[in-house]
C-alpha cells in the first residue's frame, strides 16, 4: 500500500471538519506545493535536474534550504534502495518523509495540561505575530472543554494590548487580570497566579511583551516572570509558547532561534497560515530547531486554531494527488 493510501485512511478515521480546516487554511501553502504534482508529470523517469528542480520548489515554499538539501538527499538514497525510476512514485514518498520530519514517531506534541492543578501557559513572541489573538482562541478552546480559565495581561508595554486582551476576555467570558500600562509584567503575572487561585481556575494563560529589537531588557523581563511563576507555582510555567506569524517565512525562523537561545520554549505556535504560502516554514522550524509545532492558525474565526497534526498537514499539501493516486 502506498503510503498516500496510508495517509487517507488514518485522515478518514478523524473529523471531517479537521480536515476541512486544514485543507482550506493551508490552500495558499498547497499552490506552492502542487509544482511538485506539476515536475512529476513533465519528467516521468527521474534523472538529476529533477532533483535539481525539486529542491527549487520546496525552498521557493520556505521549507529552508538546510532542510530541502536534507530531504532531497533522503529521497535520492531511498529512490536507489527501493529501485525507483519513476517520477511519479517518488511522490507519496515525499509525503511520507515530510511526515517524519514534522513528527517524530510516537512523539507526544500534545499540551502539558492536567487535571487537579492549575496549568500555567506563558505565551512568548515578536509583536504583530497574533499573540494576543491566539491566548484568546485557546481560551475559548479551553472553555469548550469544560475548562475555568483566566488570562493576564502581561504585555504592559505595547499600547493597546492589555485593552485587546480585555476585548478576548468578554468575547470568550473568562477574566482578564491586568495593572496599567508601563507597569511591571512580573506584577501582573503575579497577580494573576493569585487570581487564578481564588477563582480555581484549571488553567491561566500568561501574555508577555514582544521588544525583540531590544533582546537583553526582554530577555530579562521574561527570566524575571519565569521566576515569578516557579516560585508561586513549583514546576511551572507548564508550557511556554511562542507564538510565530506564518507569513514572515524564513524570519519566522530567526525569531524561533532568537527565543529559543534565552528561553526555554516547549512549542511553538503557528499563526496566519491561511494568508500565506510560505506554510512550507513549519517543515523548516520542526526540522532544525527540535521544537514542536503544537498549534496553527487557519482562519480567522474563533474555532481555527488547531492542534498541529502532521499528517493533517501533509494531507492538505498534496490533496489532489492523494486523490487521483487512491481512486486508481
Amino acid at each position: 500500500m502506498s503510503f498516500f493510501k496510508k495517509l487517507k485512511e488514518k485522515i478518514s478515521g478523524q473529523a471531517e471538519s479537521v480536515t476541512a480546516k486544514f485543507k482550506q487554511g493551508l490552500t495558499k501553502t498547497r499552490g506552492a506545493f502542487e509544482k511538485v504534482e506539476d515536475l512529476v508529470r513533465r519528467y516521468k523517469r527521474i534523472d538529476e535536474e529533477f532533483y535539481e528542480e525539486l529542491e527549487e520548489i520546496l525552498i521557493s515554499a520556505d521549507v529552508g534550504v538546510n532542510t530541502v538539501l536534507q530531504l532531497v538527499d533522503e529521497l535520492r538514497n531511498e529512490a536507489r534502495k527501493r529501485k525507483i525510476e519513476n517520477a511519479a512514485e517518488l511522490q507519496p514518498v515525499l509525503s511520507e518523509k515530510l511526515v517524519g520530519l514534522l513528527q517524530e514517531k510516537d512523539e507526544d506534541i500534545s499540551l502539558n495540561i492536567e487535571d487537579g492543578r492549575m496549568n500555567v501557559i506563558l505565551f512568548v513572541g515578536v509583536n504583530g505575530v497574533g499573540k494576543t489573538t491566539t491566548i484568546g482562541k485557546m481560551a475559548h478552546l479551553f472553555k469548550n472543554q469544560g475548562k475555568k480559565v483566566v488570562l493576564a495581561a502581561g504585555d504592559t508595554f505595547r499600547a493597546g494590548a492589555i485593552e485587546q486582551l480585555e476585548v478576548w476576555g468578554q468575547r470568550v467570558g473568562v477574566d482578564v487580570v491586568k495593572q496599567h500600562q508601563g507597569s511591571d509584567p512580573a506584577a501582573v503575572i503575579f497577580d494573576g497566579i493569585h487570581a487564578a487561585r481564588k477563582k480555581n481556575a484549571d488553567i491561566l494563560l500568561c501574555d508577555t511583551a514582544g521588544r525583540l529589537q531590544n533582546k537583553a531588557n526582554l530577555m530579562e523581563e521574561l527570566a524575571k516572570i519565569n521566576r515569578i511563576i516557579e516560585r508561586e507555582i513549583p514546576g511551572a510555567p507548564h508550557e511556554t509558547l511562542l507564538v510565530l506569524d506564518g507569513t514572515t517565512g524564513q524570519n519566522a525562523l530567526s525569531q524561533a532561534k532568537a527565543f529559543g537561545e534565552s528561553t526555554n520554549i516547549s512549542g511553538i505556535v503557528l499563526t496566519k497560515l491561511d494568508g500565506t504560502a510560505k506554510g512550507g516554514i513549519v517543515i523548516a522550524i520542526r526540522n532544525e530547531l527540535h521544537i514542536p509545532v503544537k498549534f496553527v492558525g487557519l482562519g480567522e474565526k474563533m474555532d481555527d486554531l488547531q492542534p498541529f497534526d502532521a499528517e493533517q498537514f501533509v494531507h492538505a499539501l498534496f490533496a489532489d494527488s492523494i486523490e487521483k493516486d487512491t481512486a486508481k
